[in-house]
């Protein structure tokens, strides 16, 4: 998927846990991991918007664009 998640970015960057995030943020660790490793579908803008508040970042901080290669096309 051409969208990079940079969720352990920012969490090593702030010193949190996943689980704490987790808390802070309102959702069950499973959920954040599942967006964490980029395996989601899809995110609310509510759960964005936490992220960044827990977090103190912007949502490009997260969330990044991949240019797919297109040698492997």
């Amino acid at each position: 998927m051409p969208i990079a998640v940079d969720i352990d970015v920012m969490l090593a960057r702030r010193k949190m846990s996943v689980g704490e995030l987790a808390d802070r943020v309102g959702i069950t660790p499973a959920n954040l991991a599942v967006l964490k490793n980029g395996r989601a579908k899809a995110v609310r803008f509510a759960t964005l918007a936490a992220l960044c508040e827990v977090l103190e970042c912007q949502p490009g901080d997260l969330l990044r664009w991949e240019a797919k290669d297109t040698a492997d096309v």
